[in-house]
């Protein structure tokens, strides 16, 4: 039957096998022209573009440190000029507001300061005297009396109490018939020689700034709008320039009034405290801790070095001594610390550590005469980079 009768079927083809069944074959890898050597492998640019970029950078920096350096006499004065017209400016501005013109005011600002610097040293001009006629003799016993600090046997306090019995004993008149050999200190020749010099180049890089802030009282707003002028071609860009400047005005109005307030305010302290202490001289001694006030840090250390030797002198005694001077140390620390620097946080918004670098570095560069800008010029170089493109690391740098 051909119902019963089953025919064979052909086999279905069987199914492949896994691939894991079957031997593998290890991959063969893609070998490139660069491998084989036929092309040599193409240098990073970047880095050296980057390696070069830093180096341009760094003797663009270093020449313009140097001819600073070198361009002191020149730089300066109009440095300082700038910061002082800018200080003067608004009282200038009111004097005009009030009808008076401009050149009138000038004068009549220019003037005051002078004839105010004048009463200044009339009124002070005896106890300067006293100064000027004692350096001799503070010399000659400063100089036996470190020369017995550091010579002979015994411990170093007993070398400070016989240092001050001397001083003690200085004071009386030599015994009849002695006679008294002056001997002279080379050393102190040379400083006075060195000062002598430093006094006079002072005083001309002052005499040109005096003349400069004339002129720039003067000329008024002509070199503002001159720079806005030239600095961009853009109405935002003119914008942007307006801006800077009225914010390095600003600050430099709000720094130069603090400064003016907080020197004041040392110079009563250190009155009263000098008086209280019985410091000879002490309306001096104070006019003169008020004035180098102005000099950051340096200031306050030659007050106090200068008021110790006095006191040293004066008492004879290392304690009274160092009382004059410490309580010097405790009223600068107090409003050069705690109020000058919070003021110049809140005006700049700068930190303490860019400000004492820029204050070192302008030092090294000017001398005293950079000490005093330091300040000033961190303000500018704050305002400056936060509003042009590219200076952004150098405005993260001084910022808070």
């Amino acid at each position: 039957m051909m119902d019963s009768v089953t025919t064979a079927q052909p086999a279905a083809p069987a199914e492949a096998a896994p691939a894991a069944a079957e031997p593998s074959e290890p991959p063969q890898e893609k070998v490139t022209a660069q491998d084989a050597g036929l092309i040599e492998p193409s240098a990073p640019v970047t880095p050296a573009v980057r390696a070069r970029g830093v180096c341009l950078v760094t003797l663009t920096v270093l020449a313009v440190l140097f001819s600073l350096k070198l361009a002191q006499e020149f730089i300066v004065p109009v440095v300082m000029a700038i910061v002082v017209a800018y200080a003067l400016d608004p009282a200038v501005t009111l004097m005009e507001r009030a009808r008076l013109p401009r050149a009138l005011g000038t004068v009549v600002l220019m003037s005051a300061i002078a004839v105010a610097l004048v009463g200044l040293f009339y009124v002070t001009q005896d106890q300067v005297a006293d100064i000027v006629h004692a350096l001799p003799e503070i010399s000659g016993k400063l100089s036996r009396t470190l020369g017995g600090l550091w010579s002979g046997d015994g411990s170093f306090l007993e070398k400070l109490r016989g240092a001050a019995s001397f001083l003690q004993d200085s004071g009386k008149a030599p015994p009849a018939g002695q006679v008294v050999v002056a001997k002279s200190d080379g050393g102190l020749t040379d400083i006075l020689l060195w000062g002598s010099k430093s006094v006079a180049s002072f005083v001309g890089q002052a005499t040109m700034c005096v003349f400069l802030v004339f002129f720039l009282l003067l000329s008024g707003n002509a070199f503002k709008r001159k720079f806005v002028k030239v600095a961009g071609k853009t109405l935002s860009q003119k914008k942007i320039s307006v801006h800077m400047l009225d914010q390095i005005n600003s600050s430099i109005h709000m720094y130069m009034a603090m400064m003016l307030v907080t020197n004041v305010a040392l110079a009563l302290l250190s009155w009263a405290a000098f008086r209280l202490l019985g410091l000879e001289n002490a309306a001096t001694w104070a006019i003169v801790a008020g004035a180098l006030h102005i000099i950051p840090y340096f200031g306050p250390l030659l007050t106090a070095v200068g008021t110790g030797i006095a006191g040293l002198v004066q008492f004879g005694e290392l304690g009274p001594a160092l009382a004059v001077a410490l309580s010097s140390v405790a009223i600068a620390l107090l409003m050069g610390v705690v109020i000058t620097t919070w003021m110049s946080g809140r005006i700049a918004k700068m930190n303490a550590v860019a400000v004492f670098i820029l204050l070192l570095l302008f030092t090294w560069l000017w001398g005293v005469w950079g000490t005093l800008l330091s300040v000033p010029i961190a303000f500018i170089a704050k305002v400056v980079a936060d509003h042009i493109e590219g200076l952004e690391a150098v405005s993260e740098f001084l910022g808070e």
